[in-house]
């Protein structure tokens, strides 16, 4: 039988404190950009656009007005901070492929001459993260977590991921295949690699 690694509570108020960090950084930024004029909208993501691809790095920070920030806030609070209960190690792992990965995917899809921003296509992540790494680990615990996830955002998933005018659906689409890779890729690192078994007929090169 393996054995379980326990998060200590430490780790867990770390995990939860950049949550709460990026959320801060979100708010300040908005205030400044309100007072620019929205001037730092810019620096979204412009896909197919070399100099664009700063975006992928700031965008998730940069929001179209206190409601849109508003409107991120409690889905990434609520989200990440459920990740954020297995340490801090997982929910910076899990925000750093999905922003990357998520944002690059945008950055290749969206038609030119748009401009991505805001924390959806985090959020998007965090979710199908949830939902997708309790079929991979078959912890009952994060399938429970999952379920929960689907019932209170399944809808949102399904219809936000289609083609609409003004919004990025491109983000949320490549937000969300990115927390499912995210999912695969850290239950594959808690696994750790495979023991073969010794039946003392394998070769040994060198």
């Amino acid at each position: 039988m393996a054995g379980q690694t326990t998060t200590a509570p430490d780790d867990r108020r770390q995990g939860l404190f950049l949550v709460a960090g990026m959320v801060a950084v979100m708010w300040v930024v908005e205030v400044i950009d309100q007072i620019a004029g929205g001037s730092l909208d810019q620096y979204g993501i412009e896909p197919h656009d070399p100099d664009g691809l700063v975006g992928i790095v700031t965008a998730p920070f940069l929001h179209a007005g206190f409601g849109h920030l508003i409107g991120n806030t409690v889905p990434f609070v609520l989200l990440g901070a459920t990740i954020a209960l297995s340490g801090l190690v997982r929910v910076a792992a899990t925000t750093a492929i999905v922003a990357l990965l998520g944002g690059f995917g945008t950055w290749l899809i969206a038609p030119s001459g748009t401009d991505h921003i805001g924390a959806s296509g985090v959020v998007f992540g965090y979710a199908t993260y949830l939902i997708a790494r309790g079929l991979f680990s078959r912890n009952l615990l994060h399938l429970a977590v999952g379920l929960l996830v689907i019932a209170v955002y399944g809808t949102t998933l399904l219809t936000s991921v289609a083609p609409h005018d003004g919004i990025s659906w491109q983000g949320h689409l490549c937000g969300g295949i990115a927390g499912v890779i995210a999912a695969r890729v850290l239950d594959r690192h808690d696994r750790g690699p495979r023991e073969l078994p010794d039946d003392g007929n394998r070769a040994l090169v060198g």
